[in-house]
């Protein structure tokens, strides 16, 4: 299991098979009343969609840390284990990898209140929908898996948070001991 997780971390063919798979799957579960080469039609251009942004990324990341996007998959890895680089040059990049993410979920945390107040309308919305026609079943399952893609996120966020400003300071005492 490791190995997968460490090639699909690592590898954007590996991760466009995953997208196209997911796809395939998502859409022949949506909509099966439509034929087979629709599924991979419709999974192909998601794939090609999320690979843009995907490629945009990495660029992105790579630019701003100085790093190939290998590296920068390992860097992250020893960011959610807590392992600090002996290396100086090592040290250096992961620091601005990490004061990447954080300014980066510090500028989205300003559109986080407005992200969940639309999913709480759309919530509340099926819920109302629901009990105009009177099936109330599959309103309350929406908002139900909403309420918990918002918990999720929220928790995923915060976890992040945590583990970023453990390394950031992490760093800067490997730094101050260096010096």
């Amino acid at each position: 299991m490791r190995a997968l997780k460490r090639r699909l971390d690592r590898s954007l063919t590996a991760q466009a098979v995953l997208i196209f798979a997911l796809g395939v799957g998502v859409t022949a579960l949506f909509r099966p009343e439509g034929p087979p080469i629709r599924w991979l039609v419709n999974s192909g251009i998601y794939t090609a969609v999320a690979l843009v942004f995907l490629v945009a990324q990495r660029r992105r990341t790579s630019r701003a840390t100085g790093a190939d996007a290998s590296e920068v998959a390992d860097l992250n890895r020893e960011i959610r284990h807590g392992e600090v680089p002996s290396d100086p040059d090592r040290r250096a990049t992961m620091r601005r990898l990490v004061d990447g993410h954080l300014d980066q979920m510090e500028r989205a945390a300003r559109w986080l209140p407005y992200w969940l107040g639309f999913m709480g309308l759309i919530a509340v919305g099926m819920l109302v929908l629901g009990v105009t026609t009177g099936s109330l079943t599959y309103s309350l399952l929406l908002a139900a898996g909403l309420i918990v893609l918002c918990c999720g996120v929220l928790w995923m966020r915060r976890r992040s948070l945590d583990r970023l400003r453990r390394m950031r300071e992490l760093l800067r005492s490997r730094s101050e001991q260096v010096a």
